[in-house]
């Protein structure tokens, strides 16, 4: 195997309250595992309540100063720990690999997102404006000014530990607010590193704090239940979503929620198929398909359907699955056991439903113990369950259609709402398809289109809010109306 080197002196094995580097309350402690081999990496804090609630008052007690300083001081500050990401970017892209799996390649992209998003976010801290309003009476002066919501809890999923850090902590720090980072519990490491960088950038003390914990329910109830946190960000599944709002009801908390997809990537007769096709490989197994914005159902014309299948069969038989610390792997595992059972659960329940499996359909222990190979199903229909579930997996699943209409009606069918995608050279297709599909976000003739610029975010059970571009600050601010009498 031609790895690069595991030497990381970025492996932290404390939580971080205060400007200090902790253990637990507790003394306890969980593993950290490679999931392409399962060997240990670290040992990390299992913190709970009373840490999190000692994380939330240092947040707290750092706010008054940091929302003092100018847009420009804190600008500055960030882009120091932008400096720092970028001189570590080796570092925290082997660590990316080694706690989550993506290959290095995909680590080091991810990286360079991570420092995308707090570079941004640095020049943001300096565009905060209001507004001068026209007077609603004579004799007043009114206007509206931004100010931080306060302090923030950012909840953080385990498939891109590092970039979902930077995209929560980076607009919240710019609009002057102070942060309590929970990270999931398998991927804690990246989530620590960039901490442990912020802090040698001179991100003062409680400003950005964070608990790492084995199980993440009462951590997670005590950043939603407790009144001194003002927001709630979050990105995960929108089962969990729907328990978080309701936690955070009672305090009615400012909420971001980034929640589950089932993106459709349509497929019309007269689209450029060799593209598509490379677009499917590349959006579908991004991640080895764990992604909430994934290609989740792939919709053909029925026209092009045996084309299409021969080409994407060919292209996923290509790929080389493997430790993602080895340069020729292009796709590493999934994450843990339970994602190899609900993918094999999904391809059973398929199969038994009539699906057919063109290439794939097997887990492959003898690569490792959380290895699935990519995997392409023909022969569904919507009425199968799989249509109904985000995978979360390197399951490429083809529907077909016969017109627009139908393409719209499919991609439509489901409670989700965050990406969409379609290929087609018809650009009056592309206007009215695009007004009719009800989605957040929609990618046409790309399967990537996610960058620090553009407003990350879906509709319907998909999310609230936004993150990344100009509009991701705004979630981290409030808005106070003054009114002075002048006469």
């Amino acid at each position: 195997m031609e790895d690069v080197k595991t030497n990381n002196h970025l492996i932290i094995n404390s939580g971080f309250i205060n400007g200090k580097w902790v253990n637990s309350s507790n003394g306890k402690t969980f593993s950290i595992k490679n999931p392409a081999t399962g060997e240990v990496i670290a040992e990390v804090p299992d913190m709970g309540k009373t840490d999190t609630e000692k994380a939330i008052k240092a947040a707290h007690q750092a706010l008054k100063e940091w929302k003092k300083l100018t847009g420009k001081e804190r600008c500055q500050m960030l882009k120091k720990w932008h400096k720092e990401v970028i001189e570590n970017i080796d570092e925290l892209a082997l660590l990316l690999t080694m706690e989550q799996g993506k290959s290095i390649q995909e680590s080091k992209a991810e990286v360079l997102s991570s420092a995308a998003f707090i570079d941004w976010f640095s020049a943001e801290a300096m565009r905060i404006v209001g507004d001068v309003l026209p007077e609603s009476a004579s004799g007043r002066l009114e206007y509206v000014r931004k100010e931080p919501v306060g302090v923030v809890a950012a909840i953080t999923p385990w498939n891109f530990p590092s970039s979902m850090i930077a995209r929560k902590v980076a607009p919240a720090l710019a609009a002057g607010c102070t942060v309590v980072v929970k990270p999931a519990e398998d991927t804690p490491l990246s989530a620590l590193a960039l901490v442990f960088l912020a802090e040698k950038a001179g991100i003062p003390p409680g400003v950005i704090n964070i608990v790492t914990a084995s199980h993440g329910g009462e951590v997670g109830e005590e950043l939603c239940r407790n009144p001194i946190v003002k927001k709630l960000s979050f990105t995960g599944s929108t089962a969990v979503g729907k328990l978080l709002m309701s936690q955070c009801s009672d305090t009615l908390k400012k909420l971001s929620l980034e929640l589950g997809g089932n993106a459709p990537f349509i497929v019309f007769d007269d689209a450029d198929i060799d593209a598509a096709v490379a677009g499917v490989m590349a959006i579908k197994f991004y991640n080895n398909g764990q992604t909430c914005i994934c290609a989740n159902r792939i919709i053909i014309h029925e026209k092009i359907h045996d084309l299409f299948i021969s080409k994407l069969s060919n292209a996923i038989e290509n790929m080389v699955i493997g430790d993602g610390r080895d340069k020729k792997v292009t796709h590493g595992p999934l994450i843990n056991k339970s994602a190899i059972d609900k993918i094999s659960n999904i391809v059973t329940e398929a199969k038994a439903s009539g699906a057919k499996v063109v290439t794939g359909g097997k887990a492959a222990p003898e690569i490792g113990g959380n290895f699935y190979l990519p995997t392409l199903l023909t022969n569904l229909s919507s009425d199968m369950n799989i249509f109904n579930c985000e995978i979360f997996g390197p399951i490429a699943a083809i529907y077909t259609f016969k017109d627009d209409e139908n393409a719209v009606q499919l991609a439509n069918s489901t409670p989700y709402g965050l990406s969409a995608y379609l290929y087609t050279n018809d650009y009056r297709r592309i206007l009215s398809v695009t007004k009719e599909l009800e989605y957040g976000m929609v990618g046409v003739n790309t399967p990537k289109f996610v960058s620090e610029t553009v407003p990350f975010g879906g509709v319907k059970e998909s999310g609230i809010g936004r993150e990344g571009s100009h509009y991701g600050i705004e979630e981290f601010l409030e808005m106070h109306y003054v009114c002075i009498a002048t006469n």
